[in-house]
């Protein structure tokens, strides 16, 4: 028997919990993460088994949006007014709603919908205003010594200040919730102060006051008084007569708020405890959601990377006392997810497994589908034909399948693509995306045949625009040079694509610019290739840069792209370059703060930093710091051509480049360790940073012109609309290797160039 069904069974047999009234809630305090669906789809699941057992239920969904602001992720701390009023007076986030409480609520709501959350939403403000928790109230303010009791007894928390009652009412003076302390009660009034400093997140005015804490039906302009969460929660059950309502496991832990709302309905609201269903957590990476901490993914991303029912399912397949360990981010976590549900879906129709088959059926938002054959397609095949130019994918499962595709199959295919471009762009290992690999040509075990085949190959590429003819010549070039078929392929696959396979070579690779397949095909020739974006060979230039001996020795990894433009014209904006900016930005989003912590060029420079004493959380690698902007929801600032177009670079591959006016650079310059003491004017400042002696940063003779491997530079050497011409440093660090930096280098190059014109002088990977 599924899970949810045995619950249903076990409620129904005990002869308790009756009426069946199921009830879940959530606080509208922010953007709700995908951990937080949990819940309410697991009260989803009781309350279907429940109507499918034949029984009459109830199913409720509370919004908190009475509770005070105490707390705003980092994309709102603008609102900082607003801490301590009440999320339904606090103002919206955006225009368009009416409160704060109204646009978090909202979004939470669109998205149980699209799941098939089948509840009643109803909200804890207009409860309380309508007069519904007044006798709770009463009865809570005229218990209060015996709620502390309970709390000390339960809980071990310590005796309350004397005089503490369990109500919170709103400041009549600032309006605030959060802030004010009930320390008063004759029977019909309460008396309260609003504490400056009662809580660390909200000051209050300190105004000393009474009001009625009831509701008052000739005045809809008087507020009344709030429960604390723990004896709210409690409350609600007896004011809506809810007999079933679980949460997370931590909360049913010793000692913990079901612990002692289950004492607080023996004495005092005198209501049987309700069924509880302690779930388990919602993990990525092993990690607990949290939205206050920026860990995991929005419950609005769940629709946007999973169709609804697959969405659904992720929490319908697993029983709630299991932990659900999901990361979508660069695994292979969705294409199995599909998998397991298309396993499911095969049960539900061949009568196979009765389990599965009720998985199946329970993670339908809306009507179960017929029970009738169905083509199912494979998710991570219709990914692999999406990355094929000009194939049709119904062509594609019409011979998979053996005969024609029904409307339903179609559907789904279609369905399935836009989850598969979804998927690919943001979410795929790498591996799995047919990308141009960056790796060194030594990683390649290739005899002298395959290399030649490749070099000849890089001819024929540069002047074959049609696909069908470039395969064609592709097995002309292999007959003619007398190497094996296969042989050849594999060559082709590897150094262009890190792989030993490929769907077809003349339609894939047609895809990547011609200039970067022939650098990859030339890669053992080592020719410098810098004016046509090839790869750029080492370079001695003691009379530009060196590398300090020292430095070096201390960390050998180290790596440095240097370049020379000169005769450039940087402009303020481009209009062309503000819409690839406004592109890149788009195949950005979904980006979250935890995912950067998973980049090994991240890794790399925060590893640096830390070697450096110097702490990356303040300081960030000028990659990270790019795309930490995006991923909080700020937009990218807009400096000039030159720079506005190197941080493309720069968020594209996660590697940091710095230009500088080559005019106000005093040559020589030294990559080294800085020398203690020694100081920097940085852009933006008013007082010059001093160093330490453990930091790596570019030298020249006139001083520092940049600190900490590029985390920031001087404004003596900025770029700005009059620099003629430019100097380009690229860094590279331990896990990014010299090929990377290359790469880097060469783009920032032609990018650069693109916008702000120029000759290039040289580049090229410092000896």
């Amino acid at each position: 028997m599924f899970w949810s069904d045995k619950i249903a069974k076990e409620i129904i047999d005990s002869g308790r919990h009756t009426p069946y009234w199921v009830d879940d809630m959530f606080t509208p305090s922010g953007f709700a993460h995908i951990g937080s669906l949990r819940g309410p789809i697991v009260h989803d699941l009781v309350y279907r088994s429940l109507v499918d057992a034949k029984t009459p239920a109830t199913f409720t969904y509370i919004f908190n949006d009475f509770d005070p602001v105490d707390g705003l992720p980092n994309e709102l701390m603008r609102m900082e007014a607003e801490l301590g009023r009440p999320l339904r007076l606090a103002k919206s986030p955006e225009p368009g709603f009416a409160s704060f409480a109204e646009y978090f609520t909202k979004d939470f709501q669109s998205v149980l919908l699209s799941l098939g959350v089948r509840a009643e939403f109803r909200s804890s403000w207009d409860m309380y205003h309508k007069g519904l928790f007044d006798g709770v109230i009463r009865e809570a303010l005229d218990n209060a010594l015996l709620i502390q009791d309970i709390y000390q007894k339960v809980s071990g928390s310590k005796k309350r200040d004397k005089g503490w009652l369990p109500l919170q009412v709103i400041c009549e003076q600032c309006g605030k919730l959060g802030t004010t302390r009930v320390h008063g009660w004759n029977g019909k009034l309460v008396e309260y102060t609003c504490e400056p400093a009662m809580v660390t997140w909200a000051k209050g005015c300190g105004y000393t006051g009474g009001t009625s804490p009831f509701t008052d039906p000739n005045d809809p302009s008087h507020h009344p008084g709030k429960l604390p969460w723990k004896v709210d929660w409690p409350a609600h059950w007896k004011v809506l007569g809810v007999t079933i309502e679980g949460a997370g496991k931590d909360h049913s832990s010793a000692g913990g708020s079901r612990d002692i709302a289950k004492e607080l309905c023996k004495e005092v609201f005198h209501i049987d405890n309700p069924y509880n269903l302690p779930y388990e957590f919602f993990l990525i990476g092993g990690k607990k959601m949290s939205s206050s901490k920026g860990l995991g993914l929005k419950g609005r991303d769940l629709t946007s990377l999973l169709p609804p029912a697959v969405g659904r399912f992720l929490f319908t397949r697993t029983d709630y006392r299991q932990a659900i360990e999901f990361d979508p981010m660069g695994t292979m976590a969705i294409p199995d997810l599909f998998d397991e549900y298309d396993r499911c879906w095969m049960a539900f129709i061949d009568g196979s497994d009765e389990s599965l088959s009720r998985a199946f059926e329970l993670s339908q938002p809306g009507n179960v589908p017929q029970k009738e054959a169905t083509f199912l397609p494979r998710f991570r095949d219709v990914a692999n034909f999406e990355q094929l130019p000009n194939v049709d994918v119904y062509e594609r499962f019409t011979k998979i399948k053996g005969s024609e595709l029904t409307a339903t199959e179609r559907e789904l295919i279609s369905e399935r693509s836009v989850y598969a471009k979804v998927w690919l762009k943001t979410y795929a290992p790498d591996e799995y995306r047919y990308q141009i690999s960056t790796k060194p040509y030594s990683r390649y075990s290739l005899s002298a045949d395959q290399w030649k085949f490749l070099n000849a190959l890089a001819g024929i590429w540069k002047n074959v625009e049609d696909p069908e003819k470039l395969q064609s010549e592709l097995f002309a070039l292999a007959r003619t040079q007398n190497i094996d078929m296969k042989a050849a392929f594999k060559a082709l696959y590897m150094v262009v694509l890190d792989k030993e396979h490929g769907p077809r070579a003349g339609w894939l690779l047609k895809q990547f610019p011609v200039t970067a397949v022939v650098a990859r095909l030339t890669l053992n020739t080592k020719e410098v290739k810098s004016d046509s974006g090839g790869e750029v060979a080492t370079i001695d230039k003691p009379e530009f840069i060196v590398i300090d001996p020292a430095l070096k020795k201390s960390v050998p990894s180290i790596t440095v792209g240097i370049a020379l433009i000169k005769g450039v014209t940087v402009a303020k904006t481009n209009p062309e370059l503000e819409e690839e900016k406004k592109k890149f930005l788009e195949g950005l989003k979904g980006l979250t703060t935890e995912t950067l912590g998973t980049y090994p060029e991240i890794i790399s420079y925060r590893k640096l930093y830390k070697e450096m004493g110097v702490d990356w959380h303040s300081r960030r690698p000028s990659p990270e710091a790019l795309l930490r902007r995006i991923a909080v929801g700020k937009d990218l600032y807009t400096v000039n051509t030159c720079v506005d177009a190197y941080n493309l670079v720069v968020m594209k591959h996660r590697i940091s480049v710095g230009a500088f006016d080559a005019n106000n650079v005093a040559f020589p310059t030294v990559l080294r360790y800085a020398g203690e003491g020694d100081e920097i004017l940085l852009l933006g400042d008013k007082e010059p940073t001093a160093y330490t002696a453990k930091e790596i940063a570019y030298y020249d003779t006139k001083g520092g012109y940049n600190i900490d491997f590029n985390y920031r530079d001087a404004q003596r050497t900025m770029v700005t609309t009059d620099t003629k011409n430019i100097w380009i440093n690229v860094d590279g660090v331990y896990d990014i290797t010299a090929e990377a930096v290359s790469q880097s280098l060469r783009e920032s190059v032609e990018l650069i160039m693109k916008y702000c014109g120029g000759t290039l002088e040289f580049m090229g990977i410092v000896k």
